[in-house]
């Protein structure tokens, strides 16, 4: 008795840490994201097609994070920003457009969206379905693989792209296998 619930007690401890290293690779998964729509709008651009970040983030912000832009915080800023696009779009910069997508879509989405997908193995798939249509554009661009690590700005693009592939595949291998 005591050998099998020192065993139950070692499954659980590790349970919980692969629970809690999954949620830090969200976190990573959803900065690398971040940054790369930074790095989209600054003088590092690349040929990346970075619109196909803000799903990828709809589906990858941690879950406090989330909630938290859906509720009346992000109606707020959802309706500053239609405001601000709709009367005054000279003032409405071009580096807005992304975020603003992403906070109306976190607004309007229905609840299948928000609740069930993103909890779901289907969430997980198109977040890496994403991640490597993005590091295939991105070395397709760059030439090839070693050129992605060796030209100008290219290393941080690809080690950008790279942890957006780390949450969806830890997730595939520890909660879906």
């Amino acid at each position: 008795m005591g050998f099998l619930a020192m065993k139950t007690d070692q499954i659980k401890s590790v349970a919980h840490h692969n629970l809690m290293l999954g949620s830090d690779l969200r976190i990573l998964a959803s900065l690398a994201a971040i940054y790369l729509l930074i790095l989209d709008k600054t003088h590092w651009r690349t040929k990346m097609t970075t619109s196909l970040l803000v799903p990828y983030l709809f589906l990858s912000l941690p879950s406090e994070l989330f909630y938290v832009l859906r509720g009346d915080i992000g109606k707020w800023i959802a309706f500053i920003a239609v405001v601000l696009r709709l009367f005054f779009p000279r003032h409405f910069p071009d580096w807005l457009e992304m975020p603003g997508s992403l906070i109306l879509l976190l607004v309007v989405a229905p609840g299948f969206f928000a609740d069930t997908l993103r909890h779901d193995v289907v969430g997980v798939f198109i977040c890496l379905v994403i991640g490597c249509y993005l590091l295939q554009e991105h070395i397709k661009a760059s030439g090839c693989f070693r050129n992605s690590l060796t030209t100008r700005h290219g290393i941080s693009n690809t080690i950008g792209i790279i942890l957006l592939l780390v949450y969806p595949v830890w997730c595939m291998l520890t909660d879906y296998l």
